[in-house]
């Protein structure tokens, strides 16, 4: 919309809709709370970072679907999520003005927003979808899928979206294709295993010779890293972690997280900064959501107390299980377990170092 002309700021940003969005319903009930402005320009900056978010996790899955995804694209990704990252913390100082707002004040109007609940944010919703949630490791309500307490639309809409690929099965058809899983006659895996062996060996020693331990305490070390060496024995047995795969306990191939172990290990090396970043920005954003689901639950432990949600939800219980539940790219935190100082890393052949390099590398 223009005024004589030209573009003009109130009209280009819809401001006489946007902000005539805001209803009390405490007002239609004939008592208006004032904090109830609070409650609503809140939750609807919510959503509007939401849809932002989307945008950006759309566009991220758009490119990583390519079968060849070209280096300027790859820094265009992680520019992307790199954004999501920086939304983030604005979601959680948004909690902390929400807070200026009192139990005794939402008391004032929080019985007519009963059924309405934040449980029902379709966005939130299509922003796990989209990560890759699990839908089978979903919090249910009542022994109901979380599709239930929507409009037949939105939970068509949420159903329609966990049988579009993931960001997580892009990224994991991506790593499946890294190069450098396969060196020729070199066999790295083998060099890695052996190195890790020299480590735990190390580590056995250690523990079985250091004077300060009592007896008790050796064996309970002792044992711990027992759990560690099977830990490390599991990541080289394909059938092992396929069994894990299977009852949910991983997310990722073998062939995947093999890759994105490479990646972790040779970070340094410069065909790898990249793929390092968008692996790190997966990892923060699902950190950045399990911070906000926790904050969030504190809020509505604040708040509430022990109260049953308004959407029927056990209140800041359900948001707080949620907060380990619904991550999304707990494969990828895992790939600190396996990691070796930078010291004991296998050296590479000179061909495959040379390839890892920029291509003007030594150019004179």
């Amino acid at each position: 919309m223009q005024r004589d002309g030209a573009l003009y700021y109130w009209d280009y940003l819809q401001l006489d809709r946007l902000l005539a969005c805001q209803r009390l319903e405490s007002a239609a009930h004939g008592e208006p709370a004032h904090d109830e402005m609070l409650f609503i320009v809140v939750h609807q900056a919510f959503e509007l970072w939401f849809k932002q978010i989307i945008w950006e996790i759309d566009a991220v899955r758009q490119v990583m679907a390519r079968d060849v995804v070209a280096d300027r694209d790859m820094s265009q990704v992680v520019a992307r999520l790199d954004r999501v990252t920086a939304i983030q913390p604005l979601l959680i100082h948004q909690l902390e003005v929400l807070e200026t707002m009192t139990p005794l004040d939402f008391l004032d109007f929080r019985d007519h927003l009963v059924p309405a609940s934040g449980f029902q944010s379709v966005q939130f919703r299509l922003i796990e979808n989209k990560l890759g949630i699990d839908p089978d490791h979903r919090m249910r309500i009542g022994g109901a899928a979380y599709t239930a307490a929507l409009s037949d639309e939105h939970a068509d809409l949420l159903r329609r979206s966990e049988q579009q690929p993931s960001l997580l099965a892009h990224v994991e058809r991506w790593l499946q294709r890294t190069p450098f899983l396969h060196f020729g006659t070199f066999d790295f895996w083998r060099a890695y295993r052996q190195t890790v062996a020299d480590l735990l060996d190390r580590e056995r020693a250690v523990i079985e010779r250091n004077p300060n331990l009592g007896e008790h305490e050796r064996q309970e070390q002792l044992a711990n890293h027992a759990k560690t060496r099977d830990t490390f024995a599991a990541l080289f047995d394909t059938g092992r972690w396929e069994e894990q795969r299977a009852e949910g306990r991983r997310r990722l191939s073998h062939e995947a997280f093999l890759a994105a172990l490479l990646i972790n290990l040779y970070r340094d090396e410069p065909v790898f900064h990249m793929p390092f970043r968008l692996l790190t920005a997966l990892v923060e954003i699902d950190e950045g959501f399990t911070a906000w689901r926790q904050r969030h639950a504190l809020m509505v432990h604040r708040m509430i107390g022990g109260k049953i949600g308004t959407g029927g939800t056990t209140g800041h219980r359900y948001l707080q299980a949620t907060s380990d539940q619904h991550r999304v790219f707990r494969d990828l935190f895992d790939l600190s377990t396996f990691l070796v100082p930078r010291s004991a890393l296998p050296q590479l052949p000179p061909e495959v170092t040379e390839q890892m390099q920029f291509r003007y590398a030594g150019a004179g």
